[in-house]
This record gives structure tokens, sequence and C-alpha cells, in this order.
């Protein structure tokens, strides 16, 4: 049995900018309810609710009871608006759950006994080619994680979507392939993508970009004194003529 999550929610009555600016002076946080074969209903939460749950892990695969009084709605978090200065949430979007039907979910991954591993051991490093994994699944049923086990890998090992626990009841959304989780690097392979990405940072940092100087018209560079031809001395002064008197 799948477990939810309560958040308080109230209704709210008005839609719009100027109803959900009304709301935030308000201190709530505007929220729709959406899917399902139903007309959206909109609600506002406490946003101490909101950013509990935002801090927490797995929050996109959380499954969430918002009480509405009488009547309790489950949904799934879609998406979030957050303000552009503060980070505050300014706006959450909720998917309704119905029975039987199945949703598409991101879910984590948690990566175990990486202390173990022979691979990290010999100085491997561990690659994370997917922290989240997208499946369809029964609302009832949408697992808080799938789980990766690491103490059998060695160097150039890797885990993939069938090495991963907690998927019953779960259908990936990439069907064609067994697709690779993670796998575990070679040292070399890691400085060398240390060693690039230290290259890219000096030619950024570096007054021209990493571009050649540009030559003034004429050749020179601009600002530089001309050179003097190769083999050549210098003549004599000539003075300019005398006005007659």
């Amino acid at each position: 049995m799948a477990q939810f999550t309560s958040i308080p929610a109230e209704l709210r009555e008005r839609a719009g900018k100027g109803a959900a600016r009304a709301t935030r002076r308000a201190g709530r946080v505007p929220a729709v309810i959406y899917g399902a074969s139903q007309a959206p209903t909109l609600i506002s939460l406490e946003p101490r609710a909101v950013m509990k749950e935002l801090h927490r892990g797995g929050w996109r695969s959380r499954l969430y009871e918002l009480n509405l009084g009488t009547e309790n709605t489950r949904a799934l978090i879609r998406d979030v608006q957050f303000h552009p200065v503060s980070d505050q949430p300014e706006h959450v979007d909720f998917q309704r759950l119905a029975p039987g039907e199945q949703i598409r979910v991101a879910v984590q991954v948690i990566f175990e006994n990486d202390t173990v591993s022979p691979g990290i051991k010999r100085g491997g490093v561990l690659n994370v080619v997917r922290h989240t994994v997208e499946v369809y699944a029964d609302p009832e049923t949408v697992p808080e994680a799938f789980h990766a086990d690491l103490s059998e890998l060695d160097i150039n090992d890797n885990i993939r979507f069938s090495d991963l626990r907690g998927t019953e009841g779960t259908r990936p959304t990439i069907v064609e392939r067994d697709f690779v989780v993670a796998t575990v690097a070679p040292p070399t392979q890691q400085a060398e993508a240390d060693a690039a990405e230290d290259a890219a940072a000096a030619v950024a940092a570096s007054p021209t970009g990493g571009k050649p100087a540009v030559a003034a018209k004429g050749g020179a560079a601009k600002g530089a004194a001309p050179a003097a031809a190769k083999g050549s001395t210098p003549g004599p002064a000539v003075k300019a003529p005398q006005k007659k008197k």
C-alpha cells in the first residue's frame, strides 16, 4: 500500500494573476489541482508546508493527500514556480490521481554500498548517469525510491535498470533498451576530464578569451611603434627650407 503525505489546503474562488497576487499578500501560496478528467480545483497552501516538502528529497515522486476540509484529494506535485529574487515558492501545480490510471513519475535512485565497491576502492569514480528514473506506475504503488547496490561493481562495471531493486509494478518510459543508470569510471578518465575543465577555465579567464591579438590596419598591432626595415640605416635628418628674405 502506497504511503501518502498529508498537506492542509484551502479552496480559493478566483483565478487569474490578480487573485494569485492577493493570495500571496495574504501569506499563502496559490496552487491548482488538475487532471483525472475533472475541472481544475483552485487551492492555497501554507508556505512552510510547501518548503518542508521541497527540502525533502524525492518530492517529485512523493504521493500527497490534500486535505480540503471534508474532502481529500490525492495528487502529485508536477511543477513549482519560484520568485526570481527570493526563491520562495509562488505557485504549485498538482496532478490529481485517479485509481487504476497509471501515471508518469520520476523516481529517485539511491546508491548503496559504495564504500565496499572493488572499483571505487581501487580509485574508480562513480559516474551517475541518472539520479532519477521515469516510469509508469499505478498511483497506489508508486515507490519512494529505487535502490542500486554497488557492492560488487569493479572499474568499467555499470548498473542498469534491470539491476535496480524496487521496480516491481513499474514500467520504464525507455523500453527499447536496458539503459545504464550509473558506471564506475577509471581514475584516468576522471583525471583527463578534470584537466580538460581546468584548461577550458584558464582559456576563459585569459584577457583575450583564448583568441590571438588582432593587428591594427596596416599590419601592426594598435599602439605599437613601426619597426625599421631589415638591414636599413637611419638617413640624415632633413631640414626644412629657409624662407627667402
